[in-house]
């Protein structure tokens, strides 16, 4: 047999420029847009799931409670039967949640079918739903005008520097800030 002797470069170029190369690996689409088909029809078939409930639940539970709360998601038990929902409230109004519990439980029962939630988990923390007429978004305070700063920081100025003067330093701006002016 004879040994074949490698191409010269310029017959390499040639080659390759005749020869189709492998298309480059197409990019996979993210998991959520693959399932989102299968999920919407689980969604028909099983019934109304926690995005339907977080799209209606001032509907569901009344624009008080809606005020103060938000679906969190739905827990099924592995061996079946009715879910619980877990809602998170707004700080100090969990106390005043607890206490209406069977009745959001009735009310989202209505909305999702007779025994679809029998336990409610109540879980404390800011509400991450849209800023509603009802709780508008916090403001800003103005800065102190030059002066007003100038003689907060010479009060302090004999204080050391650290955490300290700096907690000092925002809260007398805050006085400072709302204080009538004469």
């Amino acid at each position: 047999m004879r040994r074949r002797s490698l191409p010269t470069i310029a017959e390499a170029a040639e080659i390759l420029a005749r020869k189709r190369s492998r298309p480059p690996p197409r990019v996979l689409p993210p998991a959520g847009r693959g399932l989102s088909k299968t999920l919407k029809e689980l969604d028909d078939k099983f019934g109304k799931g926690p995005g339907a409930l977080q799209a209606r639940w001032k509907e569901v539970v009344g624009p008080d409670i809606a005020r103060r709360t938000e679906p969190v998601k739905l827990t099924k038990p592995r061996g079946g039967g009715a879910a619980a929902l877990e809602i998170r409230v707004a700080g100090p109004a969990a106390a005043l949640i607890q206490h209406q519990a069977p009745e959001i439980v009735a009310r989202v029962n209505l909305f999702l079918g007779a025994g679809a939630v029998d336990k409610l988990r109540i879980v404390q923390g800011p509400l991450r739903g849209m800023v509603s007429a009802n709780r508008p978004l916090p403001r800003k305070s103005p800065p102190l005008d030059a002066a007003a700063e100038t003689q907060l920081r010479k009060s302090l100025a004999e204080a050391p520097d650290g955490p300290l003067k700096e907690a000092l330093l925002k809260l007398g701006r805050g006085v400072l800030r709302d204080r009538p002016k004469p």
